[in-house]
């Protein structure tokens, strides 16, 4: 059985997200564990979470950027990847305005409650299987075999194959695949 992770940065702030804790138990989010660390849910969908970290521990909001955020205290803390969350820093406890968290978290509820999300980008289900790729297949009668995958591995052969640049590069990994097709075998299966 493999072991559950525990969110382990916590030890600098261990008391400074207690007193969190209490401010955020004065709403009607439940507490519940995931990632190994605290998440706070309404209609079990996440809210908020929160953390410790080495210069500061946070309470993030999975959908911040909904947030009016007039003290202009969140921040994105990976600009041009994170798309909704929002984390709001802490360095001490004397920091911890309960009234102003408090209106924070009833807004995030209420926009919880509305729907507002930003949904998942798709990534874009068509894909093309490379030349070389199709030319290695039917040479080795493998055209049907590659057929059997599901479109989801078939696009893991092909970008495998056509992300190498060089060309000596897409031929070892072809004969890395060949054999993998030949036995049913998805590219990335030993992973799931």
């Amino acid at each position: 059985m493999q072991e559950k992770h525990i969110w382990d940065k916590v030890s600098g702030w261990a008391e400074e997200l207690e007193l969190l804790k209490a401010i955020i138990n004065k709403t009607e989010l439940i507490e519940t564990e995931k990632w190994g660390g605290p998440v706070y849910t309404v209609n079990n969908k996440n809210v908020v979470g929160i953390g410790g970290f080495k210069n500061y521990f946070t309470i993030w909001f999975f959908n911040g950027v909904f947030l009016k955020d007039a003290k202009k205290l969140l921040v994105n803390a990976n600009e041009g990847v994170t798309k909704s969350l929002r984390q709001w820093r802490f360095a001490s406890a004397a920091e911890l305005d309960e009234k102003l968290i408090l209106q924070y978290l009833e807004e995030a509820i209420a926009n919880e409650k509305a729907g507002k999300t930003i949904p998942p980008e798709q990534k874009s289900k068509s894909f093309e299987v490379p030349e070389i790729l199709k030319l290695a297949l039917g040479k080795e009668n493998l055209t049907g075999d590659f057929a059997k995958f599901t479109p989801f591995k078939q696009r893991e052969f092909a970008e495998y194959v056509a992300e190498a640049k060089q060309e000596k590069t897409k031929l070892s990994r072809i004969e890395k695949v060949l054999p993998m097709i030949r036995d049913g075998i998805g590219l990335n299966d030993k992973y799931r």
